[in-house]
C-alpha cells in the first residue's frame, strides 16, 4: 500500500482507501484469513497514508457478527453484495474524499 500511496501522490493524485468488506460463510473464509482482514482494515482505517478512507466493513458488516456481512446485503456467495449491498457501498463513498484539492 505505501509504495502505491508513494506513486499515486508523486503523480499528484489523491489516494482513498477502502477497507475489506466481511466474507465469513465464503467457502474460503478461515480465522487467518479474517486476521489478516483485521489488520489490513487497520492499517487502512488508522495509518493516516491515505487521503482519504471508506469504510466498506463497517457499511457491510452485521452488527451481530461482524466477521459476516449482513445478510440484507449479501448476494448470496458471502463474498459479494447484492444490488443492495452495492448501493450501500456507493452511498458510503464521500465525493469530496476523490478531489483532495487537485482540482
Amino acid at each position: 500500500y505505501r509504495r502505491l500511496i508513494d506513486r499515486a501522490h508523486a503523480a499528484g493524485k489523491c489516494v482513498v482507501g477502502a477497507t475489506i468488506a466481511p466474507y465469513k460463510g465464503w467457502q474460503e473464509w478461515d480465522p487467518a484469513g479474517e486476521a489478516v482482514r483485521q489488520r489490513v482494515n487497520a492499517f487502512i482505517r488508522d495509518s493516516g497514508e491515505f487521503d482519504g478512507v471508506t469504510d466498506f466493513d463497517r457499511v457491510l458488516r452485521s452488527p451481530y457478527d461482524p466477521e459476516r456481512m449482513l445478510p440484507a446485503f449479501d448476494g448470496g456467495d458471502h463474498l459479494h453484495p447484492n444490488d443492495k449491498g452495492m448501493q450501500a457501498m456507493a452511498d458510503a463513498v464521500d465525493l469530496r474524499s476523490l478531489d483532495c484539492g487537485t482540482g
